[in-house]
Order: C-alpha cells, then sequence, then structure tokens
C-alpha cells in the first residue's frame, strides 16, 4: 500500500504543479498516470509543439515545459506509478480513499486530485476506407516529432487550432505544406488565421478550402491523396505523409464509475471555493473538470492546483492554520531540508 497526503490522477502539467503547491504547504504527493512517462498531453502528443499562452514564456516547447515542471517539483521527492491506470476507488472508515490500479497496485490518501486532462482519448480519424492501410506508412494523427517531416510533402487537414498551429510550423520544415478544410472559414486563433493567410499569399502554404478528402494513393507508403473539391470536382495531390487533425475523443475510463457528478463528459466542481467535486475530498482539476466559465487553458489548471492544495492542508489538518508565504520571501524547502533560498527583497507597503 503507497501512502501519502495527496493521491494525484495524472502526471501532465496541472498535475506536475499539484505537487509543487502541495509541497509548499509540506503536503506529500503521489501521481498515478497510465502513460510510461510524466507530461501528459505534451509528452505523448506534442513534445515538440510550441506554447505560447504559458506566463513568462513568450514561447516554449511542451515537452521543455514539462522538464521545467519537472525540475520545479523536484525538492519535494514525489512518488510515481506510471504505465498504470487507475481502475477503482474505495472510502475507507477512517475517511481516506484507497485507489486501485488496473495491475492491483493500492494507493491511500486522504484526499484525491483528479488531474486527467482530457482523460483518456484516441484520434478522431477521417471516413477514409483504407486509411487504416497507411497507418504508420505516412498517415499520422499526433506529430511527435516535427522532423520526420523536414523536406518532405506534407498535407494537413483540419480546421483547429492544432491544423494551423502545425501548418504554420511544418512551413519552416516541410518542402511543401497543404492544408486542407471543408470550410471557409476556420475554429482556430484569429491570429493564427491571418498567418496561414499571409503564409499562403508567400507561397510557404498551399491552402485548399471546401474539400475533404476522400482517398489515399500508394502502396508500401502514402504517394497522394485524391480530394473533394465542393466546385472544381476532384483534385490529385501528390504527398509524403497525410495528417487529419480533427481532435480527440476524450473518454473519462474507469474514473467516470466512481460516483462522480458527470457533464459532458467532464467532471462538475465547486468552482465558488476549492474545485470540489460531489464527494467531498475527491477534487478534479485542469482540463477533466466543468463549471461555468470554465476554460481549458494550462494556466487555469495551475490556478486550480494552487487553490485546491490550500482546501486540502484545511481537509488534512483542521486544526491547524496554514499562513500563506511568498517563495520570493521564504525560499522552497524540500522534506529532505534542503532550500533553495530566495532573494531577499525589501517591499514597501502603502496603506
Amino acid at each position: 500500500m503507497i501512502k501519502t497526503d495527496i493521491l494525484i490522477i495524472g502526471a501532465g502539467p496541472t498535475g506536475l504543479f499539484t505537487v509543487f503547491e502541495a509541497g509548499l504547504l509540506k503536503l506529500k504527493t503521489h501521481l498515478i498516470d497510465a502513460l510510461p512517462q510524466p507530461g501528459g498531453q505534451c509528452s505523448e502528443i506534442y513534445p515538440k509543439k510550441p506554447i505560447y499562452d504559458i506566463p513568462g514564456f513568450p514561447e516554449i516547447l511542451a515537452g521543455d515545459l514539462v522538464n521545467n515542471l519537472m525540475e520545479q517539483i523536484k525538492p519535494f521527492e514525489p512518488g510515481f506509478t506510471l504505465g498504470d491506470r487507475a481502475e477503482t476507488i474505495e472510502k475507507l472508515e477512517d475517511g481516506t480513499f484507497v485507489v486501485t490500479t488496473l495491475r492491483g497496485v493500492k494507493h491511500n490518501a486522504p484526499v484525491v486530485a483528479i488531474a486527467g486532462g482530457l482523460g483518456s482519448f484516441e484520434p478522431r480519424k477521417p471516413p477514409i476506407p483504407n486509411i487504416a492501410d497507411f497507418e504508420d506508412k505516412g498517415v499520422a494523427y499526433i506529430i511527435r516529432d516535427p522532423e520526420v517531416y523536414r523536406d518532405k510533402r506534407v498535407v494537413i487537414a483540419g480546421g483547429g487550432d492544432s491544423a494551423l498551429d502545425w501548418t504554420i510550423f511544418l512551413a519552416e520544415v516541410a518542402s511543401e505544406v497543404t492544408l486542407v478544410h471543408r470550410r471557409n472559414e476556420f475554429r482556430g486563433a484569429l491570429d493564427s488565421v491571418e498567418r496561414v493567410a499571409e503564409l499562403t499569399k508567400l507561397g510557404k502554404v498551399n491552402l485548399i478550402t471546401e474539400a475533404e478528402v476522400k482517398e489515399i494513393k500508394g502502396d508500401a507508403h502514402v504517394t497522394g491523396l485524391g480530394i473533394k473539391h465542393k466546385t472544381e470536382g476532384d483534385i490529385h495531390v501528390d504527398t509524403d505523409y497525410f495528417i487529419p487533425l480533427f481532435g480527440l475523443s476524450p473518454k473519462l475510463g474507469p474514473i467516470g464509475n466512481w460516483g462522480l457528478e458527470i457533464e459532458k463528459n467532464a467532471i462538475k466542481v465547486d468552482n465558488s471555493y476549492d474545485y470540489q467535486t460531489n464527494i467531498p475530498g475527491i477534487y478534479a482539476i485542469g482540463d477533466v473538470n466543468t463549471y461555468k466559465g470554465k476554460l481549458k487553458l494550462i494556466l487555469s489548471g495551475f490556478h486550480e492546483a494552487a487553490i485546491m492544495c490550500q482546501s486540502a492542508y484545511q481537509r488534512i489538518f483542521p486544526d491547524k492554520k496554514y499562513v500563506m508565504k511568498y517563495t520570493t520571501v521564504g525560499g522552497v524547502e524540500g522534506f529532505d531540508g534542503s532550500k533553495k533560498e530566495a532573494k531577499k527583497e525589501v517591499v514597501k507597503a502603502i496603506v
């Protein structure tokens, strides 16, 4: 039985930052994740994708963000159960929880924080009859290493942020990039749409709208695509790779059977106070939760983790009063007694 103060389900960015916030409160943490390494989607799906909305970083690769978070939580020595999925939960007479994984590993904690992102997920595949024949032979639903496409011809299909972002990124990597979308309007960020339009004018991107990929051509590897255009009819495009980016189909998996209140495949929480679920002692933070005004952003998950940990401390130590100290003054001290001293600053307050 692995015992800890806060058991975190999910080792993505939100789960990792929870370790830091809990560590400041001298609370021990242990993380469970079905993936074989920490980082969640940032490590597994798009480690080389740039992220632009992390405070203090105009641009940072998803994999580098994970590396920074791992470095940040080192002083607190969290435990990890990786490559294994949280399967069942049981509440004991003492009010603590036991979470058992698919492989039978038991974890005991007074607080459970579900930070599972989108849960388990699989890519949404376009309805092309022979697409499965070319998976890993030129068809990819996730871009893990953009260097694979250096000096190659690439066709991306989709109209959301992921399709736009990778079109922009690969325009400087691939020899030829084509973006196919079934509409003239895009769902992604306006600045990304404008950037793709600019690259199209510069001849760095071939943009085909009001069209859909209907056929994949090739033998041992993709060599071309058959595209159906709304007005021009059938179009053939030679390519080395086809990357349909239509998003992911999220699934809560076994967590959906834990008696939690679910709404639109997400866990409902009380955001007026501490992001607790309908079961006291179980919290949900990050993309896995939902409430009025929810924004599915990494920085939102960071905020929710900080608030949740304060509530968890009061739950674990109801008779203690914690006085928050700013890390710029107090530094960061790990469980081993080591301390990173912060620069002492004189703060003048105007009352």
